[in-house]
């Protein structure tokens, strides 16, 4: 077996940068250029990145702020279910926690603390969420045991 040496791995490296040069160069002209072909690229490109639910959850944050609790927890869920990035899907774990404690569903509650903790076990409530009196002991009683 033969082990590269140093000189192996830097040549490696010389090599691969003219195709990193060349990649980015290409992303320049791309998002530069403001043709209606290239546009229609960069609106494809932008969509590969984006998730599904992320108006699904902006809809459901604002029913949410605006009382409207059942209809959040519709949203919030169809968020989780077209797709969300990691955050995303903690906060909308988060929020329909808050839901269903303010509503009495202690098990539920702590059944989407869990779900959130499952994929961020550092989350952590922000101070005023921590200090309210319903979900707050929920969710330090959720992370001890966690």
């Amino acid at each position: 077996m033969v082990l590269p040496t140093p000189r192996d791995a830097s040549q490696r490296q010389r090599e691969g940068t003219p195709r990193i040069l060349l990649a980015l160069t290409a992303l320049i002209l791309l998002t530069s250029c403001q043709s209606e072909p290239m546009r229609e690229i960069q609106r494809s490109i932008k969509q590969v990145f984006e998730y599904k639910g992320e108006p699904s959850l902006a809809k459901g944050l604002r029913q949410y702020d605006d009382g409207n609790y059942a209809q959040a927890t519709r949203s919030l869920q169809l968020a989780l279910e077209q797709g969300l990035s990691k955050d995303d899907r903690v906060k909308a774990h988060k929020y329909l926690a808050f839901i269903y404690c303010a509503d009495g569903r202690e098990r539920m509650c702590r059944d989407e603390f869990r779900a959130a903790l499952d994929i961020d076990p550092s989350m952590k409530l922000e101070p005023a969420e921590a200090g309210h009196p319903i979900w707050g002991p929920v969710f330090r009683s959720v992370k001890a045991g966690h």
